[in-house]
Parts: C-alpha cells; sequence; structure tokens
C-alpha cells in the first residue's frame, strides 16, 4: 500500500512544545533574556525548552503551513516563535523562487515578533540577508531607520550573509546608520558584524573604524576589535591607527 503522509498539525507541535517544558530552564532563560520590568526582554515568557530541542522540532514540522506559522509567531511565549521562525528559514532554504518570496514578505510582515536578539539573529541573515544577495537591498535602510529595536539589529544582523558572499559595503552603509543607535543591542550587533568583516579584509575594517571612531560606541569598537592582538586593540582604543 502507498504510504500515506499527515501533514503537520500546529496542535501537534503545541503539545510537543508543551512536553518539553522545564520550569528551572524557564526561569534561567527568563533572567537571561532579561524580561523583567524595564529590561529590553520585559514581558518575554520562557517554558524552559533547549535550543537544540526547538530545532529538531522546527525540522520535524518545517512543512507546516504558512497559516499556522503566523499563528506561532503570535504566541508569547518564546520558544514559540524560536520555533516558527526555525520553520521559516528551513522552508525558505528549501523553497523554490516563488515560495522564498512569499516568505520573506511573510517574515517582513510579522518582524516585530522576533522581538529578542536570538529570534533576530537566528532568522533575520537566513531569510533578509540571503534574499538580498542578488537584489535590492534598500530594504536593510528602512529597518535601520525602523523605531523597533529589533527591526534595527535585524538590518545589520541580516549583512552576515552578504559578508559571507565577500559584499562588504552594505555592512559598512548599516553600521554607519546605527553608530548614533543608543541601544546597548546594536552597539553589540554593529560590533559583531564589522568583526565579521574584517574576517574577509582587515584593510576595510580598519579603515572604517578609523574614520568612525571617534562617535563609534566604545562597546561597538571593543566588539569589532576584540580578536587583534592586544597591543593592537589597545592603540585602536587610544585612536592610533599607524
Amino acid at each position: 500500500m502507498p504510504r500515506i503522509l499527515i501533514p503537520p498539525r500546529l496542535s501537534g507541535l503545541r503539545r510537543e512544545l508543551a512536553a518539553l517544558a522545564d520550569p528551572d530552564r524557564a526561569r534561567g532563560s527568563a533572567r537571561f533574556f532579561k524580561t523583567a520590568k524595564g529590561e529590553y526582554g520585559e514581558g518575554d515568557r520562557f517554558i524552559g525548552i533547549s535550543v537544540p530541542q526547538l530545532r529538531r522540532l522546527a525540522r520535524r514540522y518545517r512543512h507546516l503551513p504558512l497559516q499556522d506559522i503566523a499563528k506561532l509567531l503570535a504566541s508569547l511565549v518564546h520558544e514559540h516563535r524560536f520555533t516558527a521562525l526555525e520553520i521559516l528559514v528551513a522552508q525558505y532554504e528549501a523553497g523554490e523562487a516563488d515560495s522564498k518570496q512569499a516568505i520573506y514578505h511573510f517574515y517582513l510582515q510579522n518582524s516585530r515578533r522576533a522581538n529578542n536578539w536570538d529570534l533576530v539573529d537566528t532568522s533575520a541573515p537566513y531569510i533578509i540577508g540571503e534574499h538580498l544577495l542578488t537584489r535590492p537591498r534598500g530594504e536593510l535602510e528602512q529597518l535601520a531607520k525602523s523605531e523597533n529595536v529589533w527591526e534595527r539589529r535585524m538590518a545589520i544582523v541580516a549583512t552576515l550573509l552578504l559578508i559571507r558572499n565577500g559584499e562588504l559595503e552594505d555592512t559598512f552603509r548599516i553600521a554607519a546608520l546605527l553608530l548614533s543607535d543608543r541601544h546597548d543591542l546594536i552597539h553589540k550587533a554593529v560590533g559583531w558584524m564589522l568583526r565579521e568583516t574584517g574576517k574577509r579584509s582587515m584593510a576595510a575594517l580598519l579603515q572604517f573604524l578609523e574614520e568612525h571612531h571617534a562617535h563609534m560606541p566604545r562597546t561597538a569598537l571593543r566588539y569589532a576589535i576584540e580578536r587583534l592582538p592586544e597591543n593592537r586593540r589597545k592603540r585602536i582604543l587610544a585612536g592610533v591607527f599607524d
């Protein structure tokens, strides 16, 4: 008899997520992701599931339809949203041109559901960055100018895939737009992406830093140069580039 393929169901995924919940891990995650009042993750809820477990579930439910992914993204539970974004990335990677376009627009329409740094970092490079490898990149500027911190982080972190493709100018352009940002999570992301450009061209990174170090957040600068020898780091922090 032919094998009957049963389509994935959101209810089944939710049951499996609930079964994996660990209250002790949830409390630790809530502290780690700064969910207390006034912190960047204020109000985010955790049920306590490890990233490897979430990724295994996402692979098993990778054919979940977009309407169900939208429901999962709307959940107040962090791990639900993480799983939804992992599924989206898997669908984008496996999709044809039309489905990639649909997923890209769906992701942008739901961008504010990726409302913590791990949610951004696990998805933006592999959907936005990958999509823009062969397309105009004006969307990056739009995200960088958003009032929403997570969309601004998307703008810079998405350039990781461009860097890996040897294209650095977009990272430098978006980094320059974000140098005046007040949020520490943006400073860290900018520094991280600048550090990645150095793997491709240290000369290009050092030129950017020399041009901008005077008004660059120290966190971003320290992240950008953390793999350089200690003496070189000290000189750059002092503004010496010879």
